[in-house]
C-alpha cells in the first residue's frame, strides 16, 4: 500500500515534504498488488490546520480563509482546524462575550469558506452561545462542502487542571459540559468527534469506534505547552492503536497572549499507531497532509480482531466479585 503525506507551511513561506508511512510488515504481506493498487484508488486526501489563534475574529478568519484556500488546491476533501480556531481571549470572560449561536454571523463566514472551496470543514471548538449569559458550549461543528452543518458535539470533558509548573485553569468556570456522544458519516468515513481535553479519557473513543463505528477519530486542541511537550503524541498514538482508527489531530500552537501558549505539533496518525504526517515546525501556522485509505483500517481490525475478543461491562463485573 502506498500513502503520499505532504507537510505544508504557510510561515513564512510554503513548504512541501513527502512521506511514506511504515506500514506492518505482517499486513503488507497480506496484500497483493492488486489490493494495494484498489487501496490506493480509494484513499481520501485530509489535512489538519496548525495556527496560533488570538482576540481578533478578523484576524483568525483571515488565517483560516487562507488555510481552506491551499488545502482544497492541494486536493484535501477535508481540512481540521484546531480547537479555538476563530477566536482565544487575553482576559477571562472574553469568550462568553464573543459567543454566538450556530446560525450567527460568525459560523456563516465559516460555512461559506466551506461552500466556496468545495470542501468539508471540522470545526472544533467554537464558542457557541450557552444555556446563561455566563457560560458557553465549546462545540466541535462539522461542515459539509455545500457550507451546510451536518453534525456538531458539545465538549464533555472539561479542562480543570493546575498543570505543573503552570497556571490553573477552570474551564467549567464559564463552560457548559456536553451529555452526547457524535459520530457521523463523511467522504473519508465515519468520523468520531472529540475535543482537546477529552483525549485523557479512553472510554469516550471506546464507545465513538465500538457502539458508534467510528473509523476516523478527530481531536482538535489548544494543549498547554507543559502538558503537549509530556503526554500529546503518546496519548494521540494510544487512542489510535486501541480503536484501530485514524486520527487527525489539529492543534494550536505558539504564544497566544501574555497568559497562554499552546503546544502544537499537528498530526495525522494511521490506526496502527503510525504518524503519518505532520508539520516540520510544530509551532507554526499551516496544515500537515495525508492521504487516508479505509482498507489499512479493515485491514487492521481484520488481524487483530479486538472488537470480537473485548469483553462486555458484564463480564468484568462479574470478575471483580
Amino acid at each position: 500500500m502506498k500513502c503520499n503525506m505532504l507537510s505544508l507551511s504557510l510561515n513564512p513561506i510554503t513548504r512541501f515534504k513527502s512521506h511514506t508511512p511504515s506500514i506492518p510488515l505482517s499486513l503488507r504481506a497480506s496484500l497483493s498488488g492488486a489490493a494495494e493498487s484498489i487501496m490506493a484508488t480509494n484513499s481520501v486526501r485530509v489535512a489538519a490546520a496548525q495556527m496560533t489563534s488570538i482576540n481578533d475574529l478578523a484576524a483568525n478568519f483571515t488565517t483560516c480563509s487562507r488555510l481552506v484556500k491551499e488545502a482544497a488546491l492541494a486536493g484535501a476533501k477535508l481540512l481540521c482546524f484546531p480547537e479555538a480556531f476563530s477566536f482565544v481571549g487575553a482576559k477571562d470572560g472574553d469568550s462568553v462575550r464573543v459567543a454566538e449561536p450556530l446560525d450567527g454571523p460568525i459560523m456563516e463566514k465559516y460555512c461559506s469558506l466551506a461552500r466556496d472551496s468545495s470542501i468539508w470543514l471540522s470545526l472544533g471548538g467554537f464558542q457557541e452561545k450557552g444555556p446563561d449569559p455566563e457560560h458557553l458550549f465549546n462545540t466541535h461543528v462539522i461542515v459539509d462542502d455545500t457550507g451546510k452543518i451536518i453534525s456538531t458535539y458539545k465538549k464533555i470533558h472539561l479542562f480543570d487542571v493546575d498543570v505543573p509548573g503552570g497556571r490553573v485553569y477552570k474551564e467549567s468556570s464559564f463552560t457548559e459540559a456536553g451529555k452526547d456522544i457524535v459520530a457521523v458519516d463523511s467522504p473519508i468515513g465515519r468520523l468520531g468527534l472529540s475535543v482537546c481535553y477529552d483525549l485523557r479519557f479512553p472510554e469516550l473513543y471506546q464507545l465513538l469506534r465500538f457502539q458508534h463505528g467510528a473509523q476516523v477519530l478527530l481531536v482538535p486542541a489548544a494543549f498547554t505547552k507543559v502538558t503537549g511537550e509530556a503526554h500529546w503524541e503518546i496519548l494521540l498514538r494510544a487512542r489510535a492503536i486501541e480503536s484501530q482508527c485514524y486520527v487527525i489531530a489539529a492543534a494550536q500552537a505558539g504564544i497566544h497572549n501574555e497568559k497562554r501558549e499552546s503546544y502544537g505539533d499537528t498530526l495525522i496518525i494511521d490506526p496502527w499507531g503510525t504518524v503519518v504526517s505532520r508539520l516540520p515546525d510544530r509551532s507554526s501556522t499551516g496544515f500537515a497532509v495525508a492521504d487516508i485509505d479505509l482498507s489499512l483500517v479493515d485491514s487492521v481490525r481484520e488481524k487483530m480482531p479486538i472488537a470480537k475478543q473485548r469483553k462486555p461491562i458484564d463480564f468484568w463485573k462479574a470478575a471483580s466479585l
